[in-house]
C-alpha cells in the first residue's frame, strides 16, 4: 500500500493536482478538511464534538482527527494507496502518522511538495474567493495569517521528511494561462514515475 502526502502553502493547488494524482493512480484522497464536514453531515459524535469546537473558533484535536484517518485507512478497500492532503501539518501530526502507519505495517512512501512564490498564493486565493465565494480567501489579513502559520507549523516537516528521503519538490507555478494547471501535473506525473 502506498501512502502519498501532498504538500505546499494554502493555494498552492494541492486539491486541483489530488483529483488527477487520485484518478490516475487509484488513490482514496484523505482531505482533512472534508473529513470533518462528512462527520459532521452525518451527525455523528465526532461529527457533534468537531462542530461545537469549529463553531467556538477552536480547533479539532490532533487524536481526533488522527482516529479519522486511521479508520479510513483500515476501511477503505480497492485502493492502491492514500494521498493525504492537509496532514500532517505539524510535527506531532508527522510523528502520529508514522505510528499509525507502523501499526499497519506501512510508512510514507512520499511527500510531494508544491513550491508557490507568495505573491502568487495571494493571487489565486483572491480569485478562488470571487469563484468559490470563499470568504476566508477574500481578507487579505485572513491569508496573511494561513500563510504564516503555515510557514511557522508545517514548514518544520520539510527538514523532516528530508531526513527521512521522501521529500520531493515541484515548481507549483505553470504560468499565467490556462495550460497552467497541465504543466504542473505533467510535473507530477514525472515525479510519480520514479518513486
Amino acid at each position: 500500500m502506498k501512502y502519498y502526502i501532498i504538500f505546499g502553502p494554502p493555494g498552492a493547488g494541492k486539491g486541483t493536482h489530488a483529483k488527477r494524482l487520485v484518478e490516475d493512480y487509484n488513490l482514496k484522497h484523505i482531505s482533512t478538511g472534508e473529513l470533518l464536514r462528512a462527520e459532521i453531515a452525518a451527525g455523528t459524535p465526532l461529527g457533534l464534538k468537531a462542530k461545537e469546537l469549529i463553531s467556538a473558533g477552536q480547533l479539532v484535536p490532533d487524536e481526533v482527527v488522527e482516529g479519522m484517518i486511521e479508520t479510513v485507512f483500515k476501511t477503505t478497500k480497492g485502493v492502491d494507496g492514500f494521498l493525504l492532503d492537509g496532514f500532517p501539518r505539524t510535527m506531532p501530526q508527522a510523528v502520529a502518522l508514522d505510528e499509525i502507519l507502523g501499526k499497519l505495517s506501512g510508512e510514507v512512501t512520499a511527500v510531494i511538495s508544491l513550491t508557490v512564490a507568495e505573491d502568487v498564493i495571494y493571487r489565486r486565493l483572491a480569485g478562488r474567493a470571487k469563484i468559490e465565494g470563499r470568504a476566508d480567501d477574500a481578507d487579505p489579513s485572513i491569508i496573511a495569517n494561513r500563510i504564516k502559520t503555515y510557514h511557522l507549523q508545517t514548514e518544520p516537516l520539510i527538514d523532516f521528511y528530508k531526513k527521512a528521503g521522501k521529500y520531493h519538490e515541484v515548481d507549483g507555478y505553470g504560468g499565467e494561462s490556462s495550460d497552467g494547471i497541465k504543466v504542473v501535473g505533467d510535473r507530477i506525473a514525472a515525479l510519480m514515475k520514479t518513486l
